[in-house]
C-alpha cells in the first residue's frame, strides 16, 4: 500500500479591521460559498445555520470539473475565540484534508493565515495532478478569497 503524499498551501493576509470584526466574519459558515469561486458552483447545503463550534458537520456540493459534482463533508474539530479554527474533511475530493485558520492582531488590523495540508487519492497515480490541477485550483480559490475580503473590508477602518 502507498502512502499518501502530504501537501501544503499556505497563505497570510492583512485584514484592515480589528481581530473581533474579522473573526465575527469567518466563524459565521454561512459566509464560506461568498469567499469562493463561481466556476466551482459552491453550496452549502447544510450545517451553517449557526456560529461556529466545535463537532459542528458543514455539508457543501461542489462542482470540481464541469458537469461533475461532489459532496464535501468538512467538521470543525477545534475552535480558540479569536485565535484559530481547524476544519477537516470527513468526506469528499480528497484523501486528507487539514485546514488551519490563525488570527492574529497587528498593527494594520487582523493578521490571518490559512495552512492548508492535504493529499490526493490514489497515490502515487494522482501525483502529477497535484501541480497540473490541484495547486493551481488551491491558488485559484484563494486569490478569489484574498479578492473577495479585500472588497468586503475596504474602507473598513481601525478604531471606527
Amino acid at each position: 500500500m502507498f502512502s499518501p503524499r502530504i501537501h501544503r498551501f499556505e497563505q497570510t493576509q492583512i485584514l484592515p479591521v480589528p481581530l473581533e470584526e474579522a473573526w465575527a466574519f469567518f466563524s459565521e459558515p454561512k459566509n464560506l460559498d461568498s469567499m469562493t469561486p463561481p466556476e466551482l458552483a459552491f453550496d452549502t447545503q447544510s450545517g451553517d445555520d449557526e456560529a461556529m463550534f466545535p463537532g459542528q458537520v458543514i455539508v457543501h456540493r461542489i462542482q470540481i470539473l464541469p458537469k461533475i459534482w461532489t459532496t464535501w463533508v468538512t467538521e470543525i474539530v477545534e475552535t480558540e475565540e479569536r485565535s484559530y479554527f481547524i476544519d477537516e474533511q470527513r468526506f469528499g475530493p480528497y484523501k486528507f484534508w487539514h485546514h488551519l485558520h490563525r488570527f492574529e492582531a497587528c498593527d494594520e488590523g487582523t493578521r490571518m493565515l490559512d495552512r492548508v495540508h492535504y493529499a490526493l487519492p490514489f497515490h502515487p497515480f494522482s501525483a502529477p495532478m497535484n501541480g497540473l490541477f490541484i495547486r493551481p485550483q488551491l491558488e485559484h480559490i484563494f486569490q478569489f478569497r484574498r479578492k473577495v475580503l479585500e472588497e468586503r473590508f475596504r474602507g473598513s477602518s481601525l478604531g471606527g
